[in-house]
């Protein structure tokens, strides 16, 4: 066998590899559709519901998951936070409205309004100042010893009811129930 000859091998094995590559991507392309079709549409996506279990959050601190790509912030409160959200008088409040999706549009923003269980102890709301949209500080943050916005200084109380700054509303609160005593289903 000459030099020549084993190079021509060579040039063919190459044309065979290339040929079988090409074909393997354009099955994939051709089959990609086929399982994609297969997955949830978008809007069922995000409908979607979530749990969380709280058993692990001790009271006077809070977690955050993430829902519909949103920041949700569920917080234990404890007394001293509660009694301040409940001391607070409607008329103080910029917003008076719940901003609950869990009550009526037009239900009041008491302390009792806002939160997910009858005596106050877990707040679960979206994470989303409702200026334009940053993320808030917690753990007390702010003059009302809630939630601070860092880019335009809105401050929320311990219940996340604004209470100074540009934001015009109240954090929102989520579609949320508690699916047993550890655990909150939020959607």
């Amino acid at each position: 066998m000459s030099h020549a000859e084993d190079h021509q091998a060579t040039r063919r094995d190459f044309l065979y590899y290339a040929t079988a590559g090409a074909g393997a991507v354009t099955a994939g392309a051709a089959i990609w559709p086929l399982i994609n079709q297969m997955n949830p549409s978008a809007d069922v996506a995000a409908l979607a519901s979530i749990e969380v279990d709280v058993s692990g959050v001790s009271e006077g601190t809070q977690i955050t998951v993430k829902w519909q790509g949103k920041p949700i912030f569920i917080r234990h409160r404890t007394a001293k936070e509660i009694d301040e959200g409940r001391a607070v008088k409607l008329s103080d409040l910029p917003d008076q409205k719940a901003e609950n999706r869990n009550l009526p549009d037009n239900a009041p923003a008491t302390d009792e309004n806002r939160t997910a269980d009858k005596d106050g102890k877990w707040l679960v709301m979206i994470g989303i100042c409702t200026h334009l949209g940053c993320v808030p500080l917690g753990n007390n943050a702010g003059e009302f010893d809630g939630w601070f916005c860092p880019c335009h200084g809105s401050q929320y109380d311990t219940a996340g009811r604004i209470r100074k700054g540009p934001a015009p509303r109240n954090m929102d609160i989520p579609v949320n129930t508690f699916a047993d005593a550890k655990t909150i289903k939020i959607g």
